[in-house]
């Protein structure tokens, strides 16, 4: 049976696109979720939502409890799960507002526990990373998208930082130097997470900003952000909608 499981990122902790919602308090053996687990159906099937950052958005992104977030969908019954997040372009072609349907991510992140196999008591875990995000799933994300005739991006790798603080203009550079097209704080860790859970997993990004590197634009602000999430999150729910009704 299809269960999908939605990350909700920034600007879309609780969107309101649930029908027969039920919410339920879970734990895990990696501690709780950053959010209740939010039931219910769209376009007829069973979905759970999960805020990533917390109802109130309270979890920074090193904070997120990323192991428990995956296992709680896991243990559900998730069978795809479908990621929202912001990003910073680091291209001029990807705009504002435009959309991104990662294909590839580069995990700059210091601080994380990004494995359920941190010990090989019970055997050697290496999981394949080669392809890290679901091709169905991206291919519907990318339909979806160009249906709703919004901008949007068929391919793209993420940098994912630490965070919470944004990078250096070195370090933006760097990242475009190493063939980045955006930068995030956290679909790396879930991505790699998912892989390992064997859970079918995409993320499609909306660019916000250009981070720091462009010399002729006030580098990035979590108000600059936020204010463009907000104005584009309708088409966001829209295509998580139509995503939903395409998945067989």
């Amino acid at each position: 049976m299809i269960k999908i499981g939605i990350i909700g990122g920034s600007g879309l902790e609780d969107p309101q696109i649930l029908s027969n919602v039920r919410e339920e308090e879970v734990s895990t053996p990696y501690g709780k979720p950053t959010s209740v687990l939010k039931h219910g159906t769209i376009n007829e099937k069973e979905v759970i939502l999960i805020s990533r950052h917390g109802k109130h958005h309270q979890y920074s992104p090193t904070e997120v409890n990323y192991r428990a977030n995956l296992y709680a969908l896991k243990e559900a019954g998730v069978t795809h799960i479908l990621a929202t997040t912001a990003c910073g372009s680091l291209k001029e072609e990807i705009g504002r507002r435009h959309f991104v349907v990662l294909d590839q991510f580069i995990d700059f992140t210091k601080h994380r526990i990004n494995t359920y196999a941190d010990k090989f008591e019970s055997g050697i875990v290496h999981v394949p990373m080669a392809t890290p995000f679901d091709e169905t799933l991206r291919g519907l994300f990318f339909t979806a998208a160009t249906q709703l005739n919004f901008p949007v991006h068929p391919k793209g790798t993420v940098v994912t930082i630490e965070g919470p603080r944004f990078s250096t203009k070195a370090e933006s550079k760097m990242f475009q130097l190493w063939g980045a097209d955006v930068i995030n704080m956290s679909v790396a860790t879930e991505a790699t997470l998912a892989n390992e859970l064997k859970i079918p997993y995409a993320a499609i990004a909306m660019s916000t900003d250009y981070d720091c590197w462009k010399d002729d634009e006030a580098p990035v602000s979590w108000e600059e952000i936020l204010k463009i999430f907000n104005q584009n999150s309708d088409n966001v729910k829209k295509i998580l909608i139509d995503v939903i009704g395409r998945i067989v």
